[in-house]
């Protein structure tokens, strides 16, 4: 029953996936339009942050997919990176972006446009109506996806954008304030790039095999020191087998081999309870043999 409900939750999630790209590509292509019509460049860069959000939304649907494909003789610890590489993807395709759109709006300064202020403020509008429904169908997946996180951060952030660029629009129609649209563009560019300064070096630790975040490597040797009839251990390595999988491998030195099995339990059973790590190798030495 549990396997049947998790395989129901998994495909929920999907049709939520499909459902939020179709969302945010059609809202981009409105985005491109009005923002061609009025000549918002804040409009536009709103639209390449949306299609970033189905990029990354489909990119993460595939890695899903993938990521749920069985260990085989090629791939021994399964496929869950692929979900950790669509994050690396993702999230240099938003420091692109944000360069990007750093550099039109400073060229905007030099080269000011007339911007129709009512297209932008219809277009942002509707955007915003679609951000906060794409963020409610990716909310509760977040909570377990690094990719799906991403995801909903970008949408809540785009949430965020629009409501900038009504402003934006609003004083343009009010104040003919036209500099205020340049002002949007950079600070949704800073805001991209923040986002992808805050996850990229997470998603680089795992695929570098970096010790887990809270794991401290002398913490666990120092607990399993713990354990009866271990007396040393070296050559420890913790790695992150995706982001949700912690694995060890430690060679571990006792009085004999009277007691392994008993040893061997007890060191495992410790490194979940204490450590979350639920894939061990522990090879064992005797004293006497030396290191």
């Amino acid at each position: 029953m549990e396997h049947h409900n998790h395989n129901h939750a998994e495909e929920l999630g999907d049709r939520r996936l499909i459902v939020a790209i179709i969302f945010n590509m059609l809202l981009t292509l409105a985005q491109v339009i009005g923002g061609i019509v009025s000549g918002s460049l804040s409009l536009i860069a709103d639209a390449l942050h949306n299609f970033s959000d189905a990029a990354s939304l489909l990119i993460a649907w595939v890695a899903r997919k993938i990521g749920r494909q069985p260990a085989d003789h090629f791939r021994t610890f399964g496929y869950k990176r692929a979900e950790v590489i669509a994050t690396l993807i993702n999230l240099v395709s938003l420091v692109i972006i944000g360069i990007y759109l750093i550099y039109e709006a400073i060229w905007r300064i030099f080269e000011p446009q007339i911007i129709e202020g009512w297209t932008v403020v219809i277009v942002a509008g509707i955007a915003l109506v679609i951000d906060v429904a794409t963020a409610v169908l990716t909310f509760t997946m977040s909570k377990d996806s690094m990719n799906i996180k991403a995801a909903f951060l970008h949408n809540v952030s785009d949430a965020l954008a629009s409501v900038g660029v009504v402003i934006a629009g609003t004083l343009i129609l009010l104040y003919q304030w036209y500099w205020s649209d340049t002002l949007l563009t950079l600070i949704i560019a800073a805001y991209v790039l923040y986002q992808a300064a805050t996850l990229l070096p997470q998603t680089i630790h795992i695929l570098m095999q970096g010790t887990p975040a809270g794991i401290s490597i002398d913490k666990v040797i120092d607990e399993m020191q713990t354990v009866s009839n271990v007396i040393s251990i070296h050559h420890v390595h913790i790695w992150q087998l995706d982001e949700h999988k912690n694995a060890l491998e430690a060679h571990i030195v006792i009085n004999d081999y009277n007691n392994i099995d008993k040893i061997k339990g007890e060191l495992k059973g410790l490194l979940q309870k204490s450590f979350l790590i639920g894939h061990s190798t522990l090879e064992f030495e005797i004293k006497d043999c030396g290191n």
